[in-house]
């Protein structure tokens, strides 16, 4: 059990806006301390890091950020979520890098592309959600999940931006320049419109990335009629054991984005 001494600095730590900021975005993914200046400013970083870690909250190697057990347990059991920024407090976004990585196992005529918005979004990205009648906030990694026809864009609070089924990077920068711009006229305005009602899932698209083996050691008769079950939330996808492979880690990453429309 923790002492007096060590309640008190855990106490005093997450007291802070910033810290608590600092650690909603390491709960998403592990930061350098670029990308975390970026999100909640560069103005006494060093002082606010220096906190958590005496705390015991993160820890720092190689100039990146991460929870430690601590810290992560300590933000499942407190039940905290991402602090909500309002979208007229948000500063307009820029494109700032595109890059090319590999192409879509689903079809590899297509690309999966990452990319880069600056500055980071962070809880504003619930804001915009209505603006995407496809479009879901996903509260567990923290990401604005776009579907635009076959293309999957996610738009993590981080300020990172990957896109499924891309023709090349052309195509990439036209939705880029379209998401930006339907962006930053919802910042310019300072609202966004009332929530719409959303598309739910094909079990066609999620029985895409599936492995297609039929291998039944899920339980089910076909890779067709697990995706059914999937999508009507009965099962998840830790039950596909062929899909916690190495190979299929790609397919699995777009399972989970897709899935967090349901």
């Amino acid at each position: 059990m923790a002492g007096h001494a060590e309640v008190k600095l855990v106490s005093n730590a997450m007291a802070n806006t910033t810290r608590r900021k600092i650690m909603n975005l390491l709960l998403e993914m592990d930061l350098s301390k670029e990308d975390i200046g970026k999100a909640v400013g560069q103005s006494m970083l060093d002082y606010h890091l220096q906190i958590l870690q005496q705390a015991g909250l993160i820890k720092i190697e190689n100039n990146v950020a991460s929870l430690t057990d601590f810290g992560r347990n300590f933000l499942e059991s407190k039940g905290e979520k991402s602090e909500r920024i309002e979208i007229r407090d948000a500063r307009p976004v820029e494109v700032v890098e595109v890059k090319q990585l590999l192409p879509c196992i689903a079809d590899t005529t297509k690309f999966r592309i990452i990319a880069r918005m600056d500055p980071p979004l962070g809880g504003a990205l619930k804001a915009l959600e209505p603006l995407f009648p496809r479009g879901r906030y996903s509260e567990r990694i923290g990401a604005l999940i776009i579907q635009k026809g076959t293309v999957l864009i996610t738009l993590y609070g981080t300020g990172n931006v990957t896109m499924t089924m891309i023709r090349d990077e052309a195509h990439a920068r036209e939705i880029l320049e379209e998401l930006k711009r339907t962006i930053n006229d919802a910042i310019e305005k300072g609202v966004t419109p009332a929530p719409k009602e959303k598309v739910r899932v094909d079990p066609m698209e999620v029985y895409r990335y599936l492995p297609g083996t039929n291998c039944r050691e899920c339980g089910e008769q076909s890779c067709y009629s697990f995706a059914i079950r999937l999508v009507s939330g009965e099962v998840g996808l830790e039950k596909c054991k062929p899909l916690q492979e190495d190979k299929y880690a790609t397919r699995l990453e777009h399972l989970r984005s897709l899935l967090a429309y349901l």
